[in-house]
């Protein structure tokens, strides 16, 4: 079960990283975000005990990081969304920082206009705005990195309670092992993934994912009259004429 759970969390997380550096490195930075937030308001503002389970954390650190963490998150992504290099999905697998990484901008990380709704145009004094849909994404990934994502933490605390051991690791001096610094990104990977399958993917299809399925699944046989075909959608288009066509078939005969 926990190897299960590593392989389909570390999927989630590589696959973020091939959507876009942009869809792992704001999740990871929410996460770790929230947590200094979580401290910083939690000891200048804590009274009272969020959970037995990790008496460090008190509500009022766990609110206060929830608004912190939100805002942080819109500030994040106007920063990351700068940077083709960040923003541009992952290729071609030979990619690194001194090669290019360029691309036509996914949509959301353009500027929409928006009709705003006639109840809001009295307070707000107009009837559209300019506004980028990333930002709406990454308040939804930074109140979840702030809601949800530390009950990972809380969930690791109970686990080593029940073992009666203080940290799962020892390789972090003062902060015990990475498992212990990473038990919120696991779940926070998991969801970015998912959030962004579901609501962001546009699935395009291009000619290398074409290819890639056709030679992946099809015969040579199948292949060859799949391009008979094509050859014949051509012609019957318009876009090769007769004479063309006929030398097409006889090389392929």
């Amino acid at each position: 079960m926990t190897l299960l759970l590593v392989i389909l969390q570390g999927h989630c997380i590589v696959n973020n990283i091939l959507h876009g550096l942009f869809w792992f490195l704001l999740p990871s930075l929410l996460v770790i975000t929230n947590d200094i937030f979580a401290y910083v308001c939690g000891i200048t503002f804590g009274k009272t005990q969020l959970i037995a389970i990790s008496p460090k954390k008190t509500v009022e650190g766990f609110v206060g990081a929830w608004i912190c963490t939100t805002i942080a998150a819109v500030a994040l992504s106007h920063i990351l969304i700068n940077y083709s290099y960040i923003t541009c999905p992952v290729n071609d697998l030979s990619i690194n920082y001194f090669k290019p990484n360029n691309c036509d901008p996914d949509p959301i990380f353009i500027s929409q206009i928006y009709k705003v709704p006639k109840d809001f145009v009295v307070l707000i004094g107009k009837e559209f705005i300019t506004f980028k849909p990333i930002y709406f994404h990454s308040m939804i990934l930074g109140m979840f990195a702030s809601l949800i994502a530390p009950f990972g933490g809380f969930f690791a605390s109970g686990l080593k309670r029940a073992f009666k051991i203080k940290d799962f690791g020892h390789s972090i001096p003062g902060h015990g092992g990475f498992t212990d610094r990473l038990d919120c990104q696991f779940i926070m990977g998991s969801f970015s993934y998912l959030y962004y399958e579901t609501f962001i993917s546009s699935h395009n299809v291009n000619i290398g994912n074409i290819l890639q399925t056709i030679i992946i699944n099809l015969s040579g046989r199948d292949i060859l009259q799949l391009v008979k075909s094509l050859h014949s959608y051509l012609y019957k288009s318009g876009v090769i004429n007769e004479e063309t066509y006929l030398k097409l078939v006889e090389l392929l005969q």
